[in-house]
């Protein structure tokens, strides 16, 4: 297994040169590296199958309402905690490849489509409920198609990378299950949604900018870029 350090530096290579310095993505994936220690031996397939389970059971968990959202919320943050396990398991020990990361990044597409449809039967009204799913797709969108266009850095790191969607859906459903008793669940995820639709906008902005600085000039279209 890599040293911490190590990990963290093939992390950023296999994701464009990515910065790790942030307290929050530096955090995240040494919590990641930490629990992969001793479960090395695990097939990062499975960990990032059961992570999508364990996405898809905050669905029915946030529709049955009042306590279980407590249990919705945890079931979010868990989902995250194994995207970020099984990169731990491939990455640092070495049985990354390009195949996994492909797969791992379209198992990320469908989990959050499993948070936004959570928040929308939480209680978020659904046009907030797809615009929050919309913009955890679009930095990674934008990401995706600006490698094709032969940029080979995934950029800067936004306020709404994918961290901070896992904790948001999670802080949401978890809070208004807390609030339950006092009949305000509903009103905390809309709050909640709609705070985390607006740091999607920011952080499409913050991307949107550099990618314009970036895309500015002329060029041909290059190799996908490993982002996202």
């Amino acid at each position: 297994m890599l040293s911490r350090e190590e990990y963290l530096a093939a992390w950023s290579r296999w994701h464009g040169g990515a910065d790790t310095s942030s307290g929050l993505v530096r955090g995240w994936l040494s919590l990641a590296w930490a629990l992969a220690q001793p479960l090395a031996a695990l097939p990062p397939l499975l960990v990032t199958a059961l992570g999508l389970v364990v996405a898809l059971a905050v669905v029915p968990a946030a529709a049955a309402g009042g306590a279980w959202l407590v249990a919705a919320g945890l079931l979010a943050g868990l989902s995250g905690l194994l995207d970020s396990l099984d990169g731990a398991l491939a990455i640092g020990t070495g049985r990354a490849s390009r195949k996994g990361f492909v797969l791992d990044s379209a198992v990320d597409r469908l989990t959050e489509i499993a948070y936004a449809v959570a928040l929308w039967a939480a209680g978020a009204p659904g046009w907030l409920a797809v615009a929050f799913g919309a913009l955890c797709w679009l930095p990674d969108y934008l990401r995706a198609r600006a490698g094709q266009a032969g940029l080979t850095r995934t950029g800067p790191i936004s306020v709404w990378e994918r961290p901070m969607r896992v904790a948001m859906t999670g802080f949401v459903l978890g809070g208004a299950g807390v609030l339950s008793g006092v009949d305000a669940d509903a009103e905390v995820v809309t709050t909640g949604t709609a705070a985390g639709a607006l740091l999607g906008v920011v952080g499409v902005v913050q991307l949107g900018l550099w990618l314009r600085r970036e895309l500015s000039g002329p060029g041909e279209p290059g190799p996908p870029l490993n982002g996202g």
